[in-house]
């Protein structure tokens, strides 16, 4: 390879990786008081500078199993869900949520899909008429600075610009959480162990 060429790679390796390695990262366990376990809690940046690009690959919301998977899911402001039926029995998909717009995007087979683009901040409620026992809840969030805790409750928020924010949570029967305020550094991590209760 011609010597200017392997200057060029390593100066976009070193641009690449430095763009990696910067941002903080927020850390930590949410216990949950009051419930099986600590999954599926949204823990989310309330506000930051923007603006977000939103990604072209669509998020995806499965039905299979007779549930909705996943059962919680956070996405940023303008993108698109797919809602895909890997099921071998119809199903439907709809929401009362005014976030939402109360679609109702009908009922289809085993191996196709639906799309909603979700254009409001907030929660909707996701149901199927032909099955009243599946539900799930999709999170629209202004930044994408967010995470879903797995069943000990762990979650990680990484490539945070420095600075103070907010931190807040969602739990969608358990709403009594006091903000904290977190300060983020440059690079490194910074641990915040919460609790959530009724």
């Amino acid at each position: 390879m011609h010597p200017k060429n392997l200057f060029t790679l390593a100066v976009t390796l070193l641009i690449g990786w430095s763009s990696v390695a910067q941002g903080g990262e927020i850390s930590g366990t949410v216990a949950v008081r009051g419930a099986r376990n600590s999954a599926n809690v949204v823990v989310f940046v309330e506000q930051a500078e923007g603006p977000f690009s939103v990604s072209e690959e669509h998020a995806i919301m499965d039905q299979k199993g007779m549930k909705f998977i996943p059962h919680v899911l956070p996405v940023l402001l303008g993108t698109t869900v797919d809602y895909l039926n890997s099921d071998n029995v119809m199903h439907n998909v709809f929401t009362p949520s005014k976030v939402a717009d109360k679609f109702n995007l009908g009922t289809w087979p085993q191996g196709e899909s639906r799309s909603f683009t979700f254009k409001k901040q907030g929660t909707a409620v996701m149901l199927c008429n032909v099955h009243p026992e599946m539900e799930a809840w999709v999170v629209v969030l202004q930044n994408p600075y967010f995470a879903v805790t797995d069943k000990s409750g762990a979650y990680s928020i990484e490539n945070l610009p420095a600075g103070t924010y907010t931190l807040k949570l969602w739990h969608e029967k358990l709403k009594n959480f006091e903000p904290q305020i977190v300060n983020v550094p440059a690079e490194g991590k910074v641990v915040s162990d919460l609790n959530l209760k009724r």
